[in-house]
């Protein structure tokens, strides 16, 4: 194992590009770190996730102001990690005018969104560059469904954008309990947030992952002919769409079934990592944040399969303790 904490000596800078998918949606892809998604309308301009800092937005603006210089009125939070939520403030001049989310992420927000603010920032030093220019947690102002039981796409809020119709919606728990997608039916392209990875490390550290396949294959049925996920390459094309999607699934049985079988032959953490290794090192041992992803992985695993069905709050100390045991 990398004797480094996570991604605390990965200072490396990653090629950054916006990539049009659609007449009306593009990718902002990051090369294994956290994506954005932008749809742009005749009147208004959505974004998907706004990157870590108010200063890091900036480079994702400029991407956008290359295009077009109508008004960022929204924003969606596909869920509540720090990562992707804290850059919203830096939208504030562009025309912001709603953060949305569902309502189970808003609960995450209240419950936990301090210690995962502080927890991500001792993980992530690249990618909380311009941490002083954060205000605070991110709120959302427009809360979809108004209970933790409203999930589906019967409970989607449905946003104009001038031409377009844009469905944002739970399609149940995953990554997190709260994860939000966006979906342009009209061309069939689907913003994933962490549902969904593609040769990148999928982190599960607060997820559900008894339930998170059922919710892949909710997003499967849509059919979408794009996709752009929340780490990795954004994909075009069915088949490329359905290797996305089938590369998290199998990352995720992988983890719970080694996490089941750690907790029936009564191992302790350390000795549930070696077991999850040796069924999952020789498929992703060389996906980009692997290393990174898999004790948080393996700590979260094993919980839900001793029974904790609800994640454990991330604190900065509680990391360096699980990342300990690791080590042994």
């Amino acid at each position: 194992m990398n004797k480094t904490f996570a991604s605390q000596a990965d200072w490396g800078e990653q090629n950054i590009k916006l990539v049009q998918m659609s007449p009306h949606c593009w990718a902002y892809i990051a090369e294994g770190d956290p994506n954005s998604g932008v749809i742009i309308g005749q009147k208004a301009i959505l974004v998907c996730d706004c990157t870590a800092t108010p200063e890091m937005a900036q480079k994702l603006i400029q991407e956008i102001r290359q295009i077009s210089d109508l008004p960022i009125k929204y924003i969606v939070l596909s869920h509540y990690h720090a990562v992707r939520v804290l850059g919203a403030q830096g939208f504030v001049a562009e025309g912001l005018s709603e953060i949305i989310a569902s309502y189970p992420t808003w609960e995450m927000i209240q419950e936990r969104g301090a210690q995962d603010m502080r927890s991500e920032i001792e993980r992530f030093p690249r990618l909380f560059r311009g941490v002083d220019s954060i205000p605070g947690l991110t709120y959302p102002t427009l809360v979809i469904g108004g209970s933790a039981k409203a999930v589906g796409r019967d409970s989607a809020l449905r946003v104009d954008l001038g031409g377009i119709t844009v469905e944002i919606w739970h399609p149940g728990a995953g990554h997190t309990r709260g994860d939000t997608i966006v979906w342009l039916e009209s061309e069939r392209v689907l913003f994933s947030g962490d549902l969904v990875e593609c040769d990148a490390g999928v982190y599960t550290g607060d997820a559900q992952l008894a339930e998170w396949p059922h919710t892949l294959e909710q997003l499967r049925l849509l059919s979408p002919e794009h996709l752009v996920p929340g780490r990795g390459t954004a994909l075009s094309g069915s088949v490329e769409v359905n290797r996305g999607l089938d590369f998290t699934k199998r990352w995720i049985e992988i983890l719970w079934q080694s996490a089941q079988q750690a907790v029936q032959q009564q191992l302790n953490l350390k000795q549930a990592m070696e077991l999850t290794r040796q069924q999952m090192d020789p498929v992703f041992a060389k996906v980009f944040l692997y290393e990174h992803c898999l004790p948080f992985d393996v700590s979260r695993a094993y919980d839900e399969a001793s029974g904790i069905k609800h994640p454990r709050i991330w604190t900065a100390e509680r990391d360096l303790q699980m990342w300990q045991q690791m080590q042994g």
